[in-house]
């Protein structure tokens, strides 16, 4: 019997075609579409940990690489930045809405360039030239209030008259939280509705929401500064600032616009004897490259977001979150879920 050898043309004819289809997925998870997983509760229950989200790239305009020579699919950290492109994006700048879901690339990992930045997921709560304000955790922009609290979680304490064991945990399907002293005590994260379900139940003697008040300050919350004694659920009033927005500028406010001016505009700044000096030169006044939003998790309590770390500049955003393709529940080891498949996010 004879061996059959390959001919030369067609092992070349294969390689083609595989070149071209890698370039081809290339192109579409660089400028189109990318699948990617939920590794974090904090935007339950609008996501799960363990989902796997659509992020449609179009919808906020494609945008084009920063970062020329890396290797694609392997690890985001595979990289050169040898040669760095500055940031363009097709169609303009992208049309954010309040209160889309979006994935962008986190701020504050400076030492990697913006395109290899860890992914992050959370609700826009404000757009460009809106006026944040926080009230007992309840979004309010521009002086009306915003937040939809079906989609919202929040951490309650609760007191009961028994034990609190796994089973109850599973039956309300309750992902976060435990005992928090031996007198049945317990705090959870909950949902307004499971709230309001277990208000009537006869065992349950108190539930409260676990909210910080009006005017204590949180050291960890952004800007980080004495002079605005804000917390995480006692916020602003803050303007998300705006491309072409001249900002007056003093040793108070620096605190806002400090990163702007530094890590996301590329500039030099220092402060001499109560001076601002950009690039050298006495400044008094700043005006603003690109715009900014300010992102939240929907798991209130239990989300790193724009209240810990500021802005998210306009060149950080990759695309909008708009449907999961497939989830696993790995946290309660329960397998797939299979009505969460192609479920719209909202």
């Amino acid at each position: 019997m004879k061996r059959f050898i390959p001919k030369k043309q067609s092992i070349k004819e294969w390689l083609k075609a595989i070149c071209i289809s890698f370039f081809c997925v290339l192109m579409i998870r660089s400028f189109l579409f990318e699948i990617s997983s939920v590794s974090s509760p904090s935007m339950e229950k609008s996501l799960l940990t363990g989902d796997y989200m659509f992020i449609n790239k179009v919808s906020y305009g494609p945008r084009l690489l920063k970062t020329l020579f890396s290797i694609p699919f392997i690890n985001q950290r595979y990289y050169s930045d040898v040669v760095s492109l500055p940031y363009m994006r097709l169609f303009g700048s992208p049309d954010v809405e309040r209160n889309d879901i979006v994935v962008f690339n986190f701020p504050q990992e400076d030492e990697h360039p913006v395109d290899h930045r860890t992914y992050f997921v959370k609700r826009c709560v404000a757009l460009p030239g809106d006026s944040l304000k926080i009230i007992d955790g309840l979004v309010y922009i521009n002086n009306k209030l915003t937040d939809d609290e079906s989609n919202l979680q929040f951490n309650y304490h609760l007191k009961s008259e028994k034990i609190l064991d796994s089973l109850f945990v599973k039956h309300y399907n309750i992902a976060e939280g435990g005992k928090i002293s031996d007198n049945n005590d317990y705090s959870y994260t909950l949902s307004k509705v499971l709230a309001d379900t277990l208000k009537s139940k006869s065992f349950i003697l108190g539930i409260e929401k676990n909210n910080e008040k009006k005017d204590m300050w949180d050291e960890f919350v952004f800007p980080f500064n004495i002079h605005y004694k804000w917390n995480v659920d006692n916020y602003g009033a803050l303007k998300i600032p705006a491309k072409g927005d001249v900002v007056q500028l003093d040793t108070i406010n620096l605190c806002f616009f400090e990163r702007i001016i530094t890590a996301y505009e590329g500039n030099t700044l220092e402060l001499k004897s109560d001076s601002i000096f950009i690039n050298g030169e006495y400044k008094t006044s700043y005006t603003l490259k690109q715009n900014y939003y300010f992102m939240m998790g929907d798991n209130r309590h239990n989300s790193q977001d724009s209240r810990h770390w500021g802005f998210v500049p306009e060149d950080h955003i990759i695309g909008k979150a708009t449907r999961i393709v497939f989830s696993n529940d790995k946290m309660h080891h329960t397998g797939i879920r299979w009505n969460r498949i192609f479920e719209k996010i909202k």
